[in-house]
């Protein structure tokens, strides 16, 4: 059979069904152990913070969604990403996009760096700026594409090339676009990291997180690692999100739309000072974007001309809900100043644009028309 496209495999997955019973819906093996044939046998499941049925499919399912070698699934974003940490040894340097996920830069600087790792931030979007930041010890660079909640893009296949020059690790993460529009494996990196909670998911019903690695170089380290740290995605959450995984492609194409509409409506909004979505033309990445993505996927950030108008917009939307988190189905509007990135240090965040008048907006499925009424009454 010729290579499917992936809107088939995101509905398909791995087995594409149960092969011992012929369901369509993959079982939720809901089983912390599993019966030995005889001593010395198995069969191939035996304690399921190892291996668990519904977990191993979804794991296969995301390796084959990002065409990688090996897939992990975690209990949430952060515990992936705490465990690929894992595999870096004290006095290890890593460098790191300096817009992120507030909970990533928590991690890194107040329990990673306690043992023994060290990290450096700076504006992957100009890898201009990584020469400086190189070190002897450096030994992997992590990146968001786009980022979080700027939106800016690195050159994904740019980065790689230096990396490997350098003998260094690439790491992304995918959350953003998801493998439906961005695949980092195919251009080159070595590691993808996920919250699935957010459109893998889909559903804002399920904490999970995922790593796919690009060949077998970290499958058996990060397989100890998994196993032996625990953090590992439960049977039902695992069934959750293959369910979820479904209607990827339908949610992110819908999103998308609904996204494009709103940014230009946001444009020509007297009370908007700025959009940042990377499916703008006028977007500083929209042109590696095209080169690099499928599409530009579901969220926006913007900023308003007078912070004293951030209480009453979140106060006022009705439909879009003024809640943390991104990619499900329901619209969803953020401050992240004092929500998603509240850990990170007010220089920082003031350095980066995040500030008192930055609003991030993750669109959902709904009528469109209906999310830019919502968004008109509550700025009026």
């Amino acid at each position: 059979m010729k290579q499917l496209h992936i809107e088939t495999k995101v509905v398909h997955g791995c087995k594409s069904f149960d092969p011992h019973t012929g369901s369509i819906s993959f079982p939720i093996y809901q089983s912390a152990t599993f019966r030995h044939p005889g001593l010395n046998q198995s069969t191939g499941y035996d304690y399921s913070r190892e291996t668990n049925p519904t977990r191993e499919e979804l794991e296969k399912t995301l390796a084959r969604l990002e065409n990688g070698k090996a897939g992990f699934a975690f209990s949430s974003g952060m515990a992936a990403i705490a465990t690929i940490t894992e595999l870096f040894s004290p006095g290890d340097h890593i460098v790191v996009s300096d817009d992120l996920y507030g909970g990533t830069y928590r991690l890194f600087e107040e329990i990673c760096q306690r043992h023994g790792l060290e990290f450096t931030y700076i504006d992957t979007s100009n890898l201009g700026n990584l020469n400086a930041s190189l070190k002897k010890n450096t030994r992997a660079l992590f990146i968001e594409t786009p980022s979080n909640p700027m939106m800016k893009v690195t050159d994904i296949q740019e980065l790689v090339r230096i990396a490997k020059s350098l003998d260094l690790i690439t790491i992304v993460d995918n959350t953003f676009l998801t493998p439906y529009f961005q695949r980092p494996l195919e251009l080159g990196a070595d590691i993808v990291v996920h919250s699935g909670t957010k459109y893998l998911g889909g559903h804002n019903d399920v904490l999970s997180g995922f790593i796919v690695i690009k060949d077998g170089t970290f499958e058996e380290k990060l397989k100890l690692i998994q196993k032996s740290i625990g953090a590992v995605l439960s049977p039902f959450d695992s069934w959750l999100v293959l369910r979820g995984m479904k209607t990827l492609g339908l949610r992110l194409e819908k999103q998308q739309h609904n996204a494009i509409r709103i940014a230009n409506w946001l444009k020509g909004h007297p009370l908007v000072e700025k959009v940042y979505y990377v499916g703008l033309p006028e977007h500083e990445g929209f042109a590696i974007s095209q080169k690099q993505c499928a599409g530009f996927g579901g969220m926006i950030s913007f900023t308003i001309k007078k912070a004293e108008f951030v209480e009453k917009i979140l106060r006022d939307v009705k439909i879009i809900a003024f809640a943390e988190s991104l990619g499900g189905v329901e619209s969803l509007i953020t401050y992240p100043m004092v929500q998603t990135h509240g850990s990170i240090p007010q220089e920082i965040r003031e350095r980066l644009g995040v500030n008192e008048k930055l609003l991030r907006l993750s669109v959902g499925i709904e009528a469109v028309q209906d999310l830019i009424d919502d968004l008109d009454q509550a700025m009026r």
